[in-house]
């Protein structure tokens, strides 16, 4: 067993309250602090395994930090710093690396840091700070989607223009439905949020069926007008589009609306045909992202359905319907500020972009 005490290692003049102050300071590194504490231990005539037991380093260690100090006293607790000059990282080499896609020998779609640091001698700290410089995340994938219709041009340019300049005693609505929406329950109840804890709840679930969700938003303020219905026909959007009708009594409506085959059928425009007042405003195909609906809807999805819990869909469209009552009550209108001429060079720069990679 090893002697709880030991020759004391001799301390120079005044070097115990500096020895003492850096074991208490917040603003020493730690492995400094950790070699104080050593000598004083050592100093007070501690064994050398005792210390490393108490400190929580090895033996060797202690015998490094005691013959450091006897030789050099406090300067021998610093480290010393290493010949040659420092690495320098080449970050523009790191991007470039980055932007060529991994060799298929590595069988991966694209680089971590781990891998791109050993492929190019570094420390895969080192590039994961290149990235977060450069902005580039190698683990992340955005989609999209060019539109091939030949009215692009046209209808971007009609439906921002009603945006950023409504017709006078207009009111634009922004027309379009949420389908499929599932009134899906947990299958064992969910444990509410704490300090310290996410709210918790099972990965498995109950379906009680579907519903869809046909949205007017009007511009000017924010306003929902919706309807929950069982099916997703043109039946149904013509009876919303009546529905709206009533709620916009005597004012001419502007309706921005996707191309999807139910706004286009055949009793659907009849209908608009005989009501003069309302007219519609299509987005360009593969366009719908133009339609402000769009943005609600993915409040309405991130606010009250993903994380919801719903035992019917009954349950379901009443807890919808609380939603929409609870957003007019603090709406807002969502403000498109492009014009129709960046959004348009925008897309062209992209496409460019595209063909200059070749597919």
């Amino acid at each position: 067993m090893a002697n709880r005490t030991a020759p004391a290692l001799p301390l120079r003049a005044g070097d115990r309250d500096e020895l003492e102050r850096l074991t208490r300071s917040a603003t020493v590194m730690a492995s400094l602090a950790q070699r104080a504490r050593i000598v004083l231990l050592a100093a007070d005539g501690v064994g050398n395994q005792v210390i490393a037991d108490r400190v929580g380093v090895s033996r060797p260690t202690v015998n490094l930090w005691r013959d450091r100090y006897a030789e050099r006293g406090l300067r021998g607790l610093v480290d010393e710093s290493r010949t040659g000059r420092p690495r320098r990282v080449d970050r523009a080499e790191v991007i470039a690396a980055t932007l060529v896609p991994p060799p298929e020998s590595l069988g991966v779609t694209h680089w971590s840091s781990r891998l791109l640091a050993a492929r190019l001698g570094l420390d895969h700290s080192t590039v994961a700070g290149v990235w977060k410089e450069f902005g580039v995340r190698p683990w992340k994938a955005d989609t999209f989607k060019f539109s091939t219709d030949p009215e692009l041009v046209a209808k971007v340019t009609d439906v921002v223009g009603l945006y950023l300049n409504p017709p006078e005693n207009a009111v634009v609505l922004c027309v379009d439905e949420k389908s499929q929406i599932q009134a899906l329950n947990r299958t064992q109840q969910v444990l509410p949020m704490a300090p310290g804890h996410n709210e918790q709840r099972t990965h498995d679930y109950v379906r009680h069926g579907t519903s869809t969700l046909f949205a007017a938003l009007e511009v000017a303020t924010g306003q929902v007008t919706g309807v929950c219905k069982g099916r997703h026909r043109h039946q149904e959007f013509l009876v919303f589009l009546k529905h709206v009708a009533r709620a916009y009594p005597d004012r001419e409506l502007h309706l921005v609306m996707d191309n999807y085959a139910t706004h286009k059928k055949a009793e659907v425009r009849d209908w608009l045909a005989h009501n003069p007042r309302i007219h519609v405003h299509f987005t360009p195909t593969s366009g719908s992202w133009l339609n402000l609906v769009e943005v609600w809807f993915g409040i309405i999805e991130r606010q009250a359905i993903r994380r919801g819990t719903f035992t019917s869909v009954r349950d379901l469209t009443g807890k919808i319907r609380a939603f929409i009552t609870g957003w007019n009550k603090r709406k807002h209108p969502f403000t498109r500020t492009k014009t129709p001429d960046e959004i348009l060079d925008k897309i062209n720069r992209k496409r460019q972009h595209v063909s200059s990679t070749g597919h």
